[in-house]
């Protein structure tokens, strides 16, 4: 079944991909649609059943063909699963311009197939190339199909992912390659266990610093962030999608796989400064939200705020740490989701998102989107009772009471720093929600903004009720990743 998983959407992707012009819209979308279904559906049952495959791959090299799913990768394999419907169904609603709709959609499930494929890797050298995978089929969706009006920050875009994700794996691959051959083993199951014990003090150190540069890239933590807003404010509606909702996600998740997991003395050394950095992340973020006029733009900065309350989570170095940084990753993936496709579907009808722009209120023209947006704004926020919430208070709470070893006054100041940095999310988010759901009084002859219907709102309603879902039950998440937590804590030296 985990086979099945994994190759469905690659093998579906890479036959529209080259396929093109010679399949039809109305084929391609029906193809993508079911296939992302049949995925979510084979997703669900290898999360259930816990599937696993090792089979020997490259045997002179002591790399194995090995997948499998434990109480970490679940839940970021269904929210990937989940995702991918998400926007094989907006297909249906938006097909961007650029090249053929049949190149776009496999690339869209080329990039689910990537994901999937990196976080069920039970193999070091595995992982990196899956993690690879995701490279050029997200590069194709920002360089081409992203926004039509401007090819030269379209490439631009493209180039900087490209470079910035290029240099990061780069690092991260002398990382694995130096753990691997001083551990004589590439299985992270392995590593993890103890393997990697072996290891002197100041091997740990490098191969902690290494992977860490890597996949601060992906994360992205500051300042190795600059890739991600042009990213987004080009990308197609559908890649800002996938960007925010599981290519970040990538990022976490290797930091815990590999450093945490590996070599937890060497992280627990690089900590303080990773959570200054993470620190660092949400106050930038937030500042910068206050004063962003692009509304895409705005989300993807705000990602990047976010995303620092995980990293300052997985560096205080606690179970409570590591399971606020794991529940926050579902619950940006969702939150992230929600808001771009609302951002999405207003840059469609008003042609662009200018904050500047006066425009008519939501409330009155269009009352279901501006109830989602207030609702997405609101989780952003972190208000309590919507999935926001849990991540980032644990994520303060872990920092204000971190591991043994850890410069406590230091992380108590950046718990504090943290908190500053959720009432600035709570400034902007109000800040946007006074100029687009309060917005102007509708002027004579002023054209009333399309409220969202069919396909559109199903996908919305969807992501909505998971956010209120994950926010009264947290435990939906956190049940099913306390016991994999519980035996990586037990698994550290």
């Amino acid at each position: 079944m985990i086979s099945l998983l994994l190759a469905l959407p690659a093998a579906v992707g890479l036959w529209l991909v080259t396929a093109g012009r010679d399949v039809s819209v109305a084929l391609a979308r029906i193809v993508t649609a079911v296939s992302a279904v049949l995925t979510l559906g084979v997703a669900v049952v290898v999360s259930a059943a816990g599937s696993s495959v090792d089979r020997a791959w490259l045997p002179d090299l002591g790399v194995r063909w090995s997948f499998g799913v434990d109480g970490i990768a679940v839940p970021l394999v269904l929210l990937t699963a989940a995702i991918g419907v998400l926007v094989a169904a907006h297909a249906w609603v938006d097909l961007p311009a650029g090249g053929s709709p049949a190149a776009f959609l496999g690339c869209l499930l080329l990039v689910e197939a990537g994901a999937l494929a990196t976080f069920t890797a039970r193999d070091a050298v595995l992982f990196f190339v899956a993690f690879e995978l995701v490279l050029v089929p997200m590069w194709v969706l920002i360089s081409r199909y992203g926004d039509p009006h401007d090819a030269a920050a379209r490439t631009e875009a493209g180039y900087r992912f490209v470079l910035y994700t290029a240099v990061g794996s780069t690092l991260m691959l002398v990382g694995i390659l130096t753990l691997v051959t001083s551990a004589g083993t590439s299985d992270l199951w392995a590593l993890a266990d103890g393997a990697s014990r072996a290891l002197t003090a100041d091997r740990q150190l490098l191969v902690a610093g290494l992977l860490v540069a890597g996949l601060a890239v992906k994360v992205p933590v500051v300042p190795l962030h600059t890739w991600l807003p042009s990213a987004h404010t080009t990308a197609p509606t559908a890649g800002s999608v996938l960007l925010a909702a599981v290519l970040l996600k990538m990022g976490t998740y290797g930091l815990v796989r590999l450093p945490v997991a590996t070599v937890p003395d060497g992280f627990a050394r690089l900590a303080p400064v990773l959570a200054v950095l993470g620190v660092v992340g949400i106050i930038w973020g937030g500042l910068i939200c206050l004063v962003e006029r692009d509304l895409k733009r705005l989300i993807a900065y705000s990602s990047v705020a976010h995303m620092g309350f995980v990293v300052l989570a997985l560096a205080a170095g606690s179970e409570t740490g590591l399971q606020a940084a794991l529940f926050a990753n579902i619950a940006h993936g969702v939150i992230s989701a929600l808001l771009f496709f609302l951002v999405g579907g207003l840059k469609a009808r008003w042609g662009g998102v200018d904050l500047t722009v006066s425009r008519p209120a939501l409330r009155e023209s269009s009352p279901r989107l501006g109830f989602l947006l207030v609702l997405g704004l609101a989780a952003s926020l972190g208000l309590p009772g919507l999935a926001g919430f849990w991540g980032e208070f644990f994520a303060v709470y872990a920092a204000w009471s971190p591991a043994d070893g850890r410069p406590r006054a230091q992380f108590i100041v950046c718990a504090v720093l943290a908190a500053v940095g959720a009432a600035l999310a709570a400034a902007y988010s109000l800040r946007v929600a006074r100029t687009i759901w309060v917005g102007d009084a509708l002027r004579e002859g002023e054209r009333v903004t399309p409220d969202a219907h069919g396909t559109e709102l199903g996908i919305l309603g969807v992501l909505a009720a998971s956010v209120i879902v994950l926010g009264v039950f947290p435990g939906i998440v956190l049940d099913r990743t306390a016991g994999a937590v519980s035996q990586l804590i037990a698994w550290w030296p």
